[in-house]
């Protein structure tokens, strides 16, 4: 509690490029561009394969790949590849890390949607791509944010990682903090880290109550 009190007590963390709000400033951003460039790859990806039922294979590997991929290899081989001149070392392997997640729920979600409720849309009169965006989608939306749900807080917790590359972000309160022995920084960073992620799940947590509809709720509670 002590080192808490100090970290959290000294004005000179409040302000200036090295300050908490700049920090975490830096850390949405990092956070922000991983999950967005993740969801424009893995959300149309899985629609596809679970809509039309081919390229399964794609999301099982991605789905094996996400627990054998190292955060800080990955970084350490793009810092090599590319350099420290920009953000994409750090957010490349980010990326990478996020699709899995998003894929994996988005294709399930796709995939479980009750084959009732697939034929009653085709018997309407609706085609492939009506039955996806009216019918499919919306029955799956709490699975396909569950899965940006997970992304976006493994990526808030592993954005960490570009305070190696000498970038920013709430982890340079972390490894700095290490490096001089500053242990109130280490502490008070990664409060902050915690913090954040909380917050990001109770958005998601928020704006699944928003977006989904009632009845796909009341369907999802009677399981």
């Amino acid at each position: 509690m002590t080192w808490l009190g100090d970290f959290f007590g000294d004005p000179a963390n409040w302000s200036g490029p090295g300050g908490i709000p700049m920090r975490l400033l830096e850390h949405l951003e990092f956070s922000v561009l991983a999950l967005l460039l993740a969801a424009l790859v893995a959300i149309p990806l899985g629609l596809l394969i679970g809509h039309t039922g081919r390229g399964g294979l794609v999301v099982v590997v991605s789905a094996n790949l996400s627990r054998a991929l190292p955060t800080l290899g990955l970084l350490v081989m793009f810092v090599l590849l590319l350099g420290t001149a920009s953000i994409w070392p750090v957010i490349i392997p980010l990326v990478l890390l996020s699709v899995p997640p998003i894929l994996v729920n988005t294709f399930e979600g796709i995939r479980g949607v009750d084959p009732e409720l697939r034929d009653a849309a085709y018997g309407m009169g609706l085609r492939g791509g009506q039955v996806l965006g009216r019918v499919l989608v919306p029955v799956a939306l709490p699975l396909i944010l569950l899965g940006l749900r997970l992304s976006a807080i493994q990526v808030v917790a592993t954005t960490t990682v570009a305070a190696y590359t000498g970038l920013g972000g709430l982890g340079r309160f972390v490894i700095d903090g290490f490096a001089t022995k500053d242990y109130a920084s280490v502490v008070g960073g990664s409060v902050l880290i915690v913090l954040f992620a909380l917050v990001v799940q109770l958005g998601f947590t928020l704006a699944q109550r928003v977006t989904v509809s009632p009845g796909v709720s009341r369907r999802l509670k009677t399981r």
